[in-house]
């Protein structure tokens, strides 16, 4: 009698990658914290039981949908070719808002790792010169995950490999830069803890910072009460809810960057540099509007698109040049803004590296 064996189970070839590419996806398009695996696995056509046999869970599959995206980001920017990036950075378009955004909830371990395999690959790709100019082509193309601009593939490869001329072609800074300042950890010294309207400006400046720096979710409100000297229960007399804190550090910032940078675009001889100057400034804020603009309640983040759009209009109608697309000059100044937001941010140069960078990306003579 012949013994009949189970039969072997076999998955379909692909379906590992097949899963990365659409959690990597709805990650970026909706959020993290907005995406379940049951709907991941509904997507790629799996039960969910079926999908945690290849993810026990949802972190994990966050940690290598990020891994697969900066795996593919270093072995292009490493190789120091031309195009391998550009077409890296149309194939993963969503990557850069996973780095930037999602990459964060990790815990610190992994990210300090992910981290050090892309300062490596910049390294390398830079062969000993300056290598600001390398990371600045990085946030040029990373920008692609902020928009949805379709061009024929041809023209977008040019598009971005004339920015990669012009970052590459800025000569590295020198200029003196102000150290980040670490975040208070114990109570703020008798005499300095603020009052009234004071304290509330002073939780909203403590917020953006130690939103930015450590993440939204890894901030308790005894951490920002702690950062005024006050206690975190006292927190709630002025914000009642941490998201609400939130609110208010994008609201704030969103009008200084309305009523400083805005009027430079209609009537400065050099936004370019205004808006450098402010990013360098309120790198903390524009941070957080990067990162955590998705951690509003619908009416706040329908209120940061709104004006998203109206500052990214602004720049187009500034930045056009005669003849050209609209949806190419949308490509260079979401590059722009993306180059001067991250070398801000990184605080390794001062403003003037920030305008040069951003005005390279911009290119166009914007």
């Amino acid at each position: 009698m012949v013994e009949r064996r189970p039969a072997v189970v076999r998955r379909p070839p692909g379906r590992r990658a097949r899963i990365l590419a659409v959690a990597a996806a709805r990650f970026h398009r909706d959020g993290y914290h907005r995406v379940s695996m049951a709907e991941i696995a509904a997507e790629v056509g799996i039960t969910a039981p079926a999908l945690y046999r290849h993810f026990r869970s949802k972190p994990e599959l966050l940690l290598r949908a990020v891994e697969s995206g900066l795996h593919a980001v270093c072995a292009a920017t490493a190789s120091g070719g031309a195009a391998e990036l550009a077409e890296v950075a149309l194939e993963r378009r969503e990557f850069g808002t996973l780095w930037q955004r999602d990459a964060r909830l990790l815990p610190p371990g992994q990210r300090a790792v992910l981290r050090r395999q892309l300062r490596a690959a910049v390294r390398q790709s830079a062969g000993g010169q300056g290598e600001s100019a390398r990371w600045a082509v990085l946030s040029a193309y990373g920008s692609l995950s902020h928009h949805g601009v379709v061009l024929p593939r041809r023209r977008y490869l040019e598009l971005l490999g004339g920015m990669r001329e012009r970052l590459l072609a800025v000569r590295e800074f020198d200029e003196p830069t102000a150290p980040v300042r670490p975040v208070p950890e114990g109570p703020v010294p008798t005499g300095a803890v603020p009052t009234g309207a004071g304290r509330r400006d002073a939780l909203i400046a403590a917020a953006t910072r130690l939103f930015h720096r450590r993440g939204f979710d890894n901030v308790s409100m005894e951490q920002l009460g702690a950062a005024v000297g006050i206690a975190g229960p006292s927190v709630y007399k002025h914000f009642g809810t941490k998201s609400a804190l939130l609110a208010a550090v994008l609201d704030r910032g969103r009008e200084r960057l309305r009523h400083e940078v805005l009027p430079a675009l209609a009537a400065g001889p050099a936004p370019v540099a205004a808006f450098a100057e402010f990013a360098w400034r309120e790198r903390d804020y524009l941070g957080v509007m990067l990162s955590e603009t998705e951690r509003l309640a619908p009416g706040g983040r329908r209120a940061a698109v709104d004006f998203r759009r109206e500052f990214l209009r602004a720049w187009c109608a500034h930045a056009s040049t005669p003849g050209e697309p609209s949806a190419e000059t949308r490509v260079r100044v979401h590059a722009m803004v993306a180059v001067a937001i991250d070398t801000a941010r990184s605080g390794a140069r001062g403003p003037s590296a920030v305008a040069a960078y951003a005005a390279a990306a911009l290119g166009g003579g914007g």
